[in-house]
């Protein structure tokens, strides 16, 4: 098998009783990198050590990232205005967060005769939730449900305003020089 040091230094190829013996002469431990190469490729390591760095890494990965929700939100097709207002204020809420609302009106006996009354309610979500959103999901009528979903728009202008930043920090280095 083929044998790297800890420091990455190539020792060559050699037997594995050599390269374990080698490995416990140091303190430390033979790991297989490469199995499948022609010959093996093994490491003197500590392995207890590599798989701590390992799982510190996979840690700091987890935190950076954006965990989305959908969140719920559910209406009735003959809601008043001021229940209509409160579940508008929390879907509002739910998308200043991040989070994805889906948007649902429960329709009870003879309304699902008239789905279109739902899609009227839907439609004033939308037009309230205004430029705030992006509707990931039109209305749809499922079963006794009418859903649709809507996320929060992502934000460009951030973007590009870093952008201009540094290209005028560019242009001003460059005229300094």
């Amino acid at each position: 098998m083929r044998v790297t040091s800890a420091t990455g230094e190539q020792l060559g190829i050699m037997p594995t009783r050599e390269a374990l013996r080698m490995a416990e002469e140091q303190h430390l431990d033979l790991v297989e990198v490469a199995p499948k190469a022609k010959p093996p490729v093994c490491r003197i390591m500590d392995f207890g050590k590599y798989r701590y760095e390992q799982q510190k890494r996979e840690k700091e990965a987890k935190k950076k990232q954006k965990i989305i929700n959908i969140k719920e939100v559910k209406l009735r097709p003959n809601i008043e205005q001021h229940d209509f207002d409160v579940k508008l204020k929390n879907a509002l809420r739910f998308v200043e967060e991040g989070n994805k609302v889906k948007v649902t009106i429960m329709f009870r006996g003879r309304e699902l005769s008239h789905p279109e009354l739902g899609k009227e309610v839907l439609g004033r979500v939308a037009e309230r939730l205004g430029d705030s959103v992006s509707i990931e999901r039109n209305a749809k009528l499922e079963g006794k449900n009418m859903t649709m979903i809507v996320a929060p728009k992502v934000q460009k202008t951030s973007k590009s305003k870093k952008s201009n930043k540094t290209q005028s920090e560019g242009g001003n280095s460059n005229a300094k020089d």
